[in-house]
């Protein structure tokens, strides 16, 4: 398990109002690594990115984790993409949108 005041490596930290239902002295950073990277996706400040680049990867590592996320809105999902250099075939949530039918499929 990796405590974030022992892992800033970059001397950044994730702000943990963005997981403020968990319980942060027992949250474990690598096996939550796909909740933590769409919080900062979703709502996270600069410092939020860098402490995660520094918490999974670099980068490419986030870049990684972003695909795996299973739920972004549509303004995030266009983030994302610009910004990291991925199409939204590679995301899983876009993947899972497309797979749902709506409420009236005619």
């Amino acid at each position: 398990m990796v405590i974030l005041d022992t892992y800033n490596a970059g001397g950044h930290r994730i702000n943990q109002s963005l997981l403020w239902e968990y319980d942060m002295t027992r949250f474990d950073w690598q096996s939550s690594k796909t909740l933590v990277v769409q919080r900062v996706v979703e709502m996270g400040e600069p410092e939020d990115f860098y402490a995660a680049f520094d918490l999974y990867g670099g980068i490419e590592g986030f870049r990684e984790a972003i695909k795996s996320v299973p739920y972004l809105n549509a303004l995030d999902m266009h983030f994302v993409c610009t910004v990291f250099n991925l199409k939204k075939e590679e995301l899983r949530c876009y993947k899972k949108k497309q797979s749902n039918p709506g409420h009236c499929n005619f």
